[in-house]
């Protein structure tokens, strides 16, 4: 059983989407939703710097594009359909796309009121996130909410994102919980899923309002929870209320294990969700979309992993 899965905000390098706009008929498809959305896409995702496309009202469209981007160009495979799919925050947006909740406008659209509304949230005070790398989580939750911080992505494979004010961040550094090696900053701009984001919220629900979900066509895990959901209304929802609320990473690769997962491929700008895998999921396949050169190993996989 093959898992397609979406990376969230921090996964984009500049110029991540150029090799993809050279594929058939992408650069058109992406001009539309260009002009759908009021951004150049293209523009951020080949000619911009880091600090550009830290923005996080460019960030989260330009990673649900190229996810979706990347995703089309495993559509060519025969009878090529994933098990479940799933996405790290803004990535359960992509991943409402590979379901068919959500079609490519309809999700862009949502996509930039959120980076919008989270963008206008953060602004209001200096916030951020930092990944704690190794220590037991639960000694590692109960110190980041001694200093104040929120534990707003608990990754699993020994992972978990603290956010929380820039000068909480600083006493993190100075006063690590025992076990953890390192304390990384992420290329965010706010800190997400945590309360801070609470005025996104109701501005993400009042965009939410003008889409008709359908429901998924294949497991759809949340990051909530790691449930899997079969309502697009509830899917919706939870895209919603997930703007101010912890990332359940760890909970997503339980249900991978409990589904039998057996390989994953995550789409452009890939690397991070694997990463977790091979140190969560030991003996599942995993691949990253970096590249177009990299479909091929992916058809490999599919042909591999989705047998009848």
């Amino acid at each position: 059983m093959l898992v397609l899965v979406a990376p969230g905000q921090g996964a984009q390098t500049p110029g991540f989407l150029t090799d993809w706009l050279a594929l058939p008929g992408a650069a058109d498809r992406v001009a539309a939703w260009s002009d759908a959305i009021g951004l150049d896409l293209a523009h951020f995702g080949t000619k911009a710097d880091a600090d550009e496309i830290r923005d996080t009202s460019v960030a989260q469209p330009l990673l649900v594009a190229a996810g979706i981007l990347s995703a089309a160009a495993l559509g060519d495979i025969p009878g090529f359909t994933p098990g479940a799919v799933a996405g790290h925050s803004v990535g359960e947006i992509t991943a409402a796309v590979f379901a068919g909740v959500l079609d490519d406008t309809a999700a862009l659209s949502l996509v930039r009121r959120r980076g919008l509304a989270m963008a206008e949230a953060a602004a209001v005070t200096e916030t951020g996130m930092s990944a704690l790398l190794g220590g037991d989580p639960e000694v590692s939750v109960a110190h980041l909410e001694r200093l104040g911080l929120t534990p707003a992505n608990v990754n699993g494979a020994g992972q978990i994102v603290a956010a929380g004010t820039m000068e909480q961040l600083a006493a993190l550094n100075e006063d690590k919980p025992e076990g953890v090696r390192k304390v990384v900053p992420l290329k965010v701009a706010g800190a997400f899923h945590t309360r801070h984001m609470a005025p996104a919220v109701d501005k993400l629900a009042e965009a939410a309002k003008a889409l008709t979900p359908a429901d998924p066509k294949v497991t759809y895990v949340s990051n909530k929870d790691g449930r899997s959901v079969a309502s697009g209304t509830e899917v919706l929802d939870r895209l919603v209320g997930q703007v101010a609320n912890p990332v359940r990473w760890d909970l997503c690769m339980e249900t991978f294990k409990e589904l039998g997962v057996t390989a994953i491929i995550e789409v452009c700008p890939g690397g991070t969700l694997t990463g977790l895998a091979k140190r969560a999921l030991p003996g599942v396949k995993t691949l990253a979309l970096k590249t177009p050169d990299d479909l091929d190993a992916a058809r490999e996989l599919v042909a591999e992993h989705t047998q009848a």
